[in-house]
């Protein structure tokens, strides 16, 4: 069976790991690198003995899939061209910087029938995995993303950079449609939104309370989600699920029992896990776990959090009906 070819397209601080998951795969062959820094360019090329260019277009027939990890201000040029030549695509968050620009891609991978997957990477933790199976109807999820300060991502708002990963993992979890979202927020360090906080309502009743920093002291990255009969709380820094659920059988509404269930589950590399299912998917031609349509629909409330808070708004809901329910 031949391997199937791949290609790292830019190998910064995050594009090195991905050079590192495809090296560790046997049915992959790493054939090419792009960066457009010199001297990045030559140290990745000799330190993992692969061929490296300075412009993508290079390689677009060499390859049969790729990574693409530019600032995101490049992910819907770079894409849209591996996509017209035919190659399987991987894009980092945020998908695009435009809602239209993501549709396009979608419309691009439909045409040339090439997979498009978007590195959501919280989708393969196993927290987010083992959280997925007990969710059935929530009334309301809380999620608080937390970091300190580091130059690394400042490209954009905190919305898009942090808040982006609980806003597609509420949007795995909650399927009817968005009807209002608020979201307030500030700036701390870098001129932009760095502080954000955001309500969204679903029409089936359900509310999402999401709050993002990344200027904070301590790094937190947790979950709770209440349902009709139980509650769920995850650590997703610490892989640990905790379960309270109420037992109805024999108890008058004074006496509700309660138990809790904690599960400590065991860490994987969720960037390995994510490179192998987007390998996986190419071979099998299946669709990939995040699809361009996953990314669209995250891109497109994070928008709405940033303009709403860009605004100046003081956090009055904004009907959001346009935003049409996850297909499933």
């Amino acid at each position: 069976m031949n391997k199937l070819r791949a290609a790292v397209i830019g190998v910064g601080y995050l594009g090195n790991f991905h050079v590192q998951k495809y090296l560790a795969l046997n049915n992959v062959e790493l054939v090419a690198v792009v960066e457009t820094e010199p001297q990045r360019r030559a140290e990745i090329a000799q330190r993992y003995g692969v061929a490296a260019y300075a412009d993508f277009r290079d390689i677009m027939q060499k390859v049969d899939l790729v990574s693409i990890v530019v600032p995101p201000d490049r992910h819907f040029e770079v894409a849209a061209g591996f996509l017209n030549a035919g190659v399987h695509i991987l894009v980092e968050k945020p998908v695009t910087e435009t809602v239209a620009q993501a549709e396009t891609l979608i419309r691009l991978a439909s045409k040339h029938q090439c997979l498009f997957q978007v590195g959501h990477l919280e989708r393969f933790n196993p927290a987010v995995i083992a959280l997925r199976e007990k969710v059935a109807q929530p009334q309301f999820i809380g999620a608080q993303r937390f970091a300190p300060y580091k130059a690394r991502g400042t490209e954009v708002d905190v919305v898009l950079d942090l808040m982006i990963h609980d806003i597609d993992i509420v949007l795995s979890l909650v399927r009817p449609q968005i009807v209002s979202i608020s979201s307030s927020g500030q700036s701390v360090v870098t001129g932009d939104i760095d502080i954000a906080h955001a309500r969204i309502e679903f029409a089936d009743g359900c509310v999402a309370d999401l709050a993002a920093s990344r200027a904070s002291q301590d790094q937190v990255r947790a979950m709770t989600i209440r349902q009709a009969n139980s509650y769920i709380s995850v650590d997703f820094m610490n892989h640990v699920l905790l379960v309270g659920e109420i037992d109805k059988d024999g108890c008058t509404d004074e006496h509700k029992e309660v138990s809790f269930e904690t599960r400590n589950l065991a860490g994987t590399d969720v960037l390995m896990d994510e490179i192998r299912s987007f390998v996986g998917a190419v071979a099998q031609g299946s669709l990939p776990e995040v699809t361009g349509e996953d990314g669209k629909r995250a891109l497109e409330v994070a928008i709405e959090i940033s303009r709403r808070i860009n605004d100046d708004s003081d956090g009055v809901p904004v009907l959001v009906g346009e935003l049409a329910p996850a297909s499933r």
